[in-house]
């Protein structure tokens, strides 16, 4: 029995695609009655029915599921909208829009759709909507010629008109060849057609008009395009935002705009960077993005900003808020921190170093809350720096960050970028750049507010303008130089030779014990060293002062120790960690931890014989050192101050500041000061201040300063003209009655000079300019060379007597060591730009933003145009007006989008690549009267190749693998926790198996901190016991980490989506 003449299934040779290519050619008249028709699979038969004189389509229900959803819903109201044959028309064109939007993009598809426009134009075909009830018949009728000795045919069953109905689906159709029942199906389908909705025109102005086929899309709309797609969610977003402001303040719609896109931020990945330059008004910001937040906040901020976070947020009208010191989170801890909502840190970037007790503390604190990021310098180091702040909101291996599940991966590829290059190889620093714009452009962008000085006036200029604001600008930096006599410069120059020898011995005994130390103690060791090392450098180039204390401290040490080694027991402390002191302004509380925190106790004889030798040898360095300086009277550095303060134009009369790192040069230029200027000279540190010659505690020597410097305290006062302090004041506070900075010590970390100069650089400043005063120091005999070549000379020697440990000098990387490090700070100090904050040559997306709103305002038909350009639309033009040289081949740029993740690809024909948002805006913008070309067949393989490159950045196979994962604390843990002991011990309660489960999700996921998998890893290699582990784990994990199974929203998975594409021709 032959069936394959009768019935079509759609398995192979059966196809009823075969069966219309082989009985057409003899067809005349061709009617089509479905429920679906489906034009992107016209392309397939086309020239099967080029030879046919007419073709009749009707179409039922030819609406995609939402659509009939809708019908549906209205089925039984008594005037159903589906009847009107307007309805019918915008129906078809919805669901045909819906066709093209979702069907693939291929040159086939485009010419089959062509070719079924042009029966349609000739009247060779007509296509109708039935709009009366629901067609679900698959009905295809064929008339022969009338000398044919059969009628014709007809199919039916279940096969629609696409592609799927005529190839793929498994499907079951009959074809009968009786003329009576050809005749009775043309019978019931000229019923139809005469009741039918002629939508043919319909149809061509929709493809035409509102699909990727429509080929009058002119390339600056597509540009337009682009922009819309691109800043949708902002073009409107700070247009309805309600403020309360104390007296005096100013509505800014720069401020504004920060809150909103914080506000949004925070809303979507549970944390945001307020990052603003210096000087914008980031507490401001932060108040005002606490007016939008329902919920208890708590605010951390450092010690000597406290009561002016709580009156900023009180004199905004916020009420559900606390304030806590950053050195005081184990209060916060201890009286419970369930209750926050939203945690504000300021100046975050404190917390950059992951390995710190604070940092672990505040880990604990914010997770699971959302959490807000004040810091106008979240880099100061390293990348890293950034890791660890997007830790206290983000699941490093479950990250909400679109493109970015894994922050652990991706940051493992970036760093693993930079170190294919030694820091002496030129190509390091390109390496740098890359990455740092790597992890601006696929992170940062999606976490972090931050505008510069140049973005504010130039995008918000109006406002700024209508406000009468102003922002000073900042004058090139001026040199103070000091001189060494020749006895000082030999003195100096012995002391640097001496420290070069200096071992540091007593701050690392640890490693001179027989018995080796876990590698976790011996790094810290030297870290504790390297710290001390730094210290004595940095009060030498402070002041003569200081640096006698220091040494006078070191020796004292010294000799408790050698004392107590000689008594043949020694006590070490082991909880000093120097990065905790990093920020300190005094060393005297690191050096009372080291020499009274005693942890843990060593007999004399554990030590190697060197360790008495060496512990020697450095003090009687030390004391060497004393000798050198016992007879030294003179302070050149404090004479030259004296005398720029009495005769420089710019400092004379006029209210300054002066910076220092160490809290006893400020008491030494204090008592000096005062004596040149009486009553006129105030001192503040963390421990207080001075002030008519005594000591004031750290509350009215604040109060003090804002009465004195801070322009919006409603009681001014002249009383104080130079203000001396140490660091803890260049955070978070206004001082900008002053326009004046001296730094008296040289800034070894240029980050920290631009906290400085934001102190007084800020806006709404009455002041035109801000000066600035470095002192460098050179001497007499140097003067051979050159005065700067002797500055830099006298720099490097500061820098080379540390060593390899000179990372605890600067607190900076140093990216590249082909340039000297005297040159190079010396350099940075010397330029204007270093104190601006910009972010130097980078152009920002807040230009085009402002482009497609200006559209909006000013070109509203135009702003409508552009928003209803079809998806996936796509034009042509000519390279030529590209910015940048022309390439050697055609290229095709794509937007696409998945979720909130959007990318651009660059095909060349050959190879694909992405491109960031600003090189994207290169390809895609020009003139209104660019010209249009036509879309080549080229476009489609580029298409694909650009498609490729999307799926494979946002598949994860690129993003690199963690390096020396086998060896981190981490991967210790969880093999320990999956080992046979753990799991099948049988001494657990049913609790504590559920812990420690989650102690492994909690480490499988990243959550835990370094410092906390140090110290677990330390403890629990040296025990056996599951019982000794179990209760290592419950003193140092604390239980909020836990929970990560309910902090983590489960991602959506979503498709990716064509938005637009341009074919650029060479």
């Amino acid at each position: 029995m032959q069936t394959d003449l009768t019935f079509f299934t759609n398995d192979p040779g059966a196809t009823l695609l075969d069966r219309f290519r082989k009985t057409l050619k003899d067809v005349r008249h061709f009617d089509i009655l479905v429920g679906y028709f489906r034009t992107s699979g016209f392309h397939q038969l086309y020239q099967s029915l080029e030879t046919i004189e007419k073709i009749r389509i009707l179409v039922g229900l030819n609406v995609d599921k939402k659509a009939f959803e809708i019908i549906d819903a209205h089925r039984h109201q008594s005037e159903i909208d589906f009847e009107s044959h307007k309805r019918a028309k915008e129906i078809f064109a919805e669901s045909l829009t819906s066709e093209m939007d979702h069907s693939q993009d291929s040159y086939d598809i485009e010419l089959g759709v062509r070719k079924f426009i042009e029966f349609l134009a000739s009247g060779k075909m007509e296509i109708k909507a039935y709009p009366s009830r629901d067609i679900h018949a698959k009905v295809y009728i064929s008339r022969f010629s009338e000398d044919d000795r059969d009628f014709g045919r007809v199919i039916t069953g279940s096969s629609n008109f696409s592609e799927s109905g005529l190839v793929v689906n498994r499907e079951f159709n009959v074809e009968l060849k009786n003329s009576s029942d050809v005749k009775f199906a043309l019978e019931k389908f000229e019923e139809l057609w005469k009741d039918a909705v002629e939508i043919s025109m319909d149809y061509i102005n929709t493809i035409n008009e509102k699909t990727w086929l429509n080929d009058q899309i002119i390339p600056y709309h597509l540009y337009l395009k682009f922009l819309y797609e691109y800043f949708k969610e902002d073009i409107n977003i700070d247009e309805d935002f309600e403020t309360y402001l104390p007296e005096g303040f100013m509505e800014l719609d720069y401020q504004k705009q920060a809150v909103v896109s914080a506000k949004k931020i925070l809303d979507a990945y549970n944390g945001v960077f307020l990052s603003d330059v210096v000087g914008l008004g980031k507490t401001f910001i932060s108040a005002l993005l606490a007016q939008q937040l329902k919920g208890k906040i708590l605010i951390i901020c450092p010690p000597v900003l406290h009561r002016y976070w709580h009156d900023t947020f009180f004199d905004f009208g916020i009420r559900s808020f606390e304030v806590e010191s950053l050195g005081k989170l184990d209060n916060v801890i201890k009286k419970g921190f369930e209750k926050y909502d939203y945690i504000f840190i300021d100046e975050a970037h404190r917390f950059r170093n992951e390995v710190t007790q604070g940092y672990e503390k505040l880990h604990q604190i914010c997770f699971g809350k959302k959490t807000i990021l004040v810091s106008a310098t979240p880099l100061n180091n390293t990348i890293d720096d950034i890791f660890s702040q997007l830790k206290l909101f983000q699941i490093p291996k479950k990250s909400t960050i679109p493109g970015v599940p894994n922050l652990e991966k991706f940051f493992a590829g970036l760093n693993k970028m930079m170190g294919k290059y030694k820091k002496t190889d030129p190509e390091y620093i390109n390496a740098v750049k890359e990455a740092s714009r790597e992890m601006r452009e696929k992170l940062l962008k999606y976490v972090m507010v931050r505008r510069t000085r140049t973005e504010v006036l130039k995008y918000f200029k109006g406002d700024i303008e209508r406000q009468g604001l102003s922002f000073p600008e900042i004058d090139d930096p001026k040199r103070i130089i000091y001189t060494f006599d020749d006895q000082t410069d030999r003195i100096f120059s012995s002391t640097i030779a001496l420290l070069k020898q200096f071992s540091y011995s007593r701050y690392t005994p640890l490693l001179y014990l027989k018995e080796p130390v876990s590698p976790l103690e011996m790094q810290s060791q030297r870290n504790i060293g390297g710290f001390m090392k730094g210290i004595l450098v940095k009060r030498l180039e402070s002041s003569f002062h200081a640096f006698g204390n220091t040494l006078r401290r070191f020796i004292e040490s010294y000799e408790r120790f050698i004392g107590m080694l000689s008594r043949e027991t020694v006590y070490i402390s082991k909880k000093v960690n120097v990065y905790d002191f990093l920020d300190e302004d005094n060393e005297e509380g690191l050096l009372k931890l080291v020499d009274q925190d005693k942890a843990q106790r060593y007999e004399s004889s554990k030590f190697t014989d060197d360790f008495k030798v060496k512990l020697d040898d450095d003090l009687k360095l030390l004391k060497e050192i004393r000798s050198l300086w016992a007879h030294v009277a003179t302070d050149p550095k404090l004479e030259q101050l004296v005398k720029e303060l009495k005769k420089d134009p710019v400092l004379k009369d006029n209210k300054l500041i002066i910076f220092t790192e160490s809290k006893e040069t400020g008491e030494h230029l204090y008592q000096n000061l005062d004596i040149h200027f009486p009553g006129k000279t105030l001192f503040f540190s963390s421990s207080g201040g001075l002030y008519r010659r005594e000591k004031i505690d750290n509350a009215i020597a604040r109060e003090l300063i804002i009465e004195n410097f801070d322009p919006r305290h409603k009681q001014q006062k002249d009383d104080i003209r130079i203000l001396i302090t140490t660091d803890v004041l260049a955070e978070g506070v206004n001082l900008h009655r002053s326009n004046i900075v001296i730094n008296y010590d040289l800034p070894w970390n240029p980050t920290r000079v631009l906290q400085r100069v934001g102190r007084v650089n800020r806006v709404g400043s009455k002041h035109g300019k801000v000066y600035l005063f470095n002192f460098f120091p050179t001497a007499q005999s140097d003067e051979h060379l050159g005065l700067e070549a002797s500055i830099k000379a006298k720099i490097q020697a500061f820098h080379d007597t540390l060593g390899e440990d000179a990372r605890y000098l600067t607190e900076e990387e140093e990216v590249t060591t082909h340039e000297l490090f005297g040159d190079r700070l010396y350099r940075k100090l010397s330029d204007r730009k270093s104190y601006e904050g910009e972010d130097e040559g980078e152009r920002s997306e807040l230009e085009y933003l402002q482009k497609i709103r200006s559209i909006r305002d000013k070109e509203p038909a135009l702003f409508e145009k552009i928003k209803s350009l079809p998806r996936k639309a796509r034009s042509c033009r000519d390279l030529a007006v590209c910015r940048g040289a022309v390439p050697a081949h055609d290229q095709v740029v794509t937007f696409f989008r998945k979720g909130k993740l959007k990318k651009f690809c660059l095909s060349n024909g050959t190879t694909a690549r992405e491109v960031i948002f600003l090189d994207a805006v290169d390809l895609f913008e020009c003139d209104a009267d660019t010209q249009k070309l036509l879309v080549p067949k080229g476009f489609y393989p580029m298409l694909e190749q650009n498609k490729a490159e999307f799926d494979l950045l946002t598949s994860g196979e690129t993003v690199e693998k963690v390096g020396q994962g086998s060896k981190s604390n981490e991967t210790y843990i969880i093999k320990r926790l999956k080992s046979q002991e753990m799991r099948h011990f049988k001494g657990f309660t049913e609790e504590d198996e559920e812990f420690v489960k989650s102690v492994l999700t909690a480490f499988e996921d990243g959550i835990i901190p370094k410092n906390t998998s140090k110290r677990l890893k330390d403890e629990t290699e040296r025990e056996v016991s599951p019982l000794k582990v179990l209760a290592i784990l419950k003193k140092n994990v604390p239980y909020n980490l836990l929970n990560s199974a309910q902090t983590v929203r489960s991602p959506v998975p979503y498709a990716r989506e064509v938005i637009l594409s341009e074919y650029l021709k060479r």
